[in-house]
């Protein structure tokens, strides 16, 4: 497999490419790339033959965005690139600099279209769930998009699983263009959405494309169980890569002292870990590769979102697309990064269904999905 080996975007007729090029790191000086930096990653990615890039409204102050439209454009590639871009968080400091209130989301597309320099939108994501905005307003909101070919599809990010169940079910009442993919934080160290949103997915024919399917750089296997710079609040450090803590930004996106997400740095993970880099050694690959490939074989994953900081990182990761794992190793993988069910999952078993049905051996037949 490679990145010309396209997929659709779960139940809809738009191809992908197996790996998505996130661009959350173009135009971010601490530490991401500049203009030259950034292009260079872009040219890896399309000369890897690659189709589908993700952006946002927020990332680098807008500055990814319009890098991308001017490197799309430059390239001459409008035609065959997938672009797909996010709106939701805020970007100014009043009510309407975000959310996904008709307000904001007219705003932000008409934002969004200008620094990309294009007409329209591939995929237009609602980046986060602002907790107030009824279902039927953004249904309604990304109907009127669709419908004015500003946007061609959509889909859902950071949503619960009755939101999105919603939204789908809504629009398949009312013959409305519905949401075609979810886009969350799932890996080897992230697996709660295989609670309700997996399911959600394959009922509803939407894919789902991950996000941060390394861990926030964990799953790379450079961070290591006794190194000092793995404890919250350690900064200035040295790491192998002769960075920092703080340059590396590990106390940020793996110790859990961002809004956005738990340490990475759990006995747990070490554990997980610990079983990615035995299996890895056995496949003859990296840990991040050995993730990555683990992740791109989950039921409903479309396309995997991997940002770089340099072309050799990104085609590093590009590489895990030709990584076979066998069956043993990915039940390895699968069983020591497994979450305990909580409930109501957890009432859903083998043994309580036996106990539902009489004992009688009771299948679901799904027709030919």
């Amino acid at each position: 497999m490679n990145l010309t080996s396209f997929r659709t975007l779960g139940r809809s007729g738009l191809a992908v490419s197996p790996m998505t090029l996130g661009t959350m790191t173009f135009g971010t000086q601490r530490w991401g790339a500049d203009e030259s930096g950034s292009r260079a990653i872009f040219d890896a990615y399309v000369d890897a033959g690659g189709n589908f890039i993700d952006t946002a409204d927020v990332y680098s102050g807008g500055e990814s965005e319009r890098l991308v439209g001017r490197f799309v454009a430059a390239a001459g590639l409008r035609e065959r690139m997938v672009i797909a871009t996010k709106s939701g968080f805020g970007t100014g400091n009043h009510p309407h600099s975000g959310g996904n209130g008709a307000k904001h989301v007219y705003a932000a597309v008409e934002g969004s279209l200008e620094r990309l320099g294009t007409d329209f939108i591939d995929l237009y994501w609602l980046h986060v769930w602002d907790m107030v905005t009824p279902v039927e307003e953004v249904l309604e909101t990304m109907t009127n998009l669709v419908r004015s070919g500003k946007i061609r599809y959509y889909g859902l990010s950071n949503v619960p699983a009755w939101y999105a169940a919603k939204m789908a079910t809504l629009a398949q009442m009312h013959g409305l263009p519905g949401p075609i993919a979810l886009q969350f934080e799932y890996s080897l160290v992230e697996r709660g959405i295989e609670q309700e949103h997996v399911r959600l997915a394959s009922e509803f024919g939407m894919g789902i494309q991950p996000w941060s399917p390394l861990g926030g750089g964990f799953l790379t296997g450079k961070y290591r169980r006794d190194d000092p710079a793995n404890v919250a609040g350690q900064r200035g450090v040295s790491l192998p890569d002769g960075k920092t803590a703080a340059d590396d930004g590990a106390e940020d996106r793996l110790s859990g002292s961002n809004p956005f997400g738990d340490s990475k740095f759990t006995a747990r993970n070490w554990d997980v870990l610990d079983a990615l880099v035995a299996v890895a050694g056995e496949a003859g690959c990296t840990p991040a590769q050995a993730a990555l490939a683990w992740l791109s074989a989950r039921p409903s994953v479309s396309s995997v979102l991997i940002g770089a900081s340099r072309p050799e990182q990104l085609l590093d990761n590009v590489a895990a697309l030709s990584v076979t794992l066998t069956q043993e190793q990915l039940r390895k993988l699968d069983e020591t990064s497994k979450l305990s069910a909580i409930y109501p999952a957890s009432l859903f078993t083998p043994l309580v269904k036996a106990f539902v049905f009489g004992g009688a051996d009771v299948q679901a037949h799904r027709g030919s999905e």
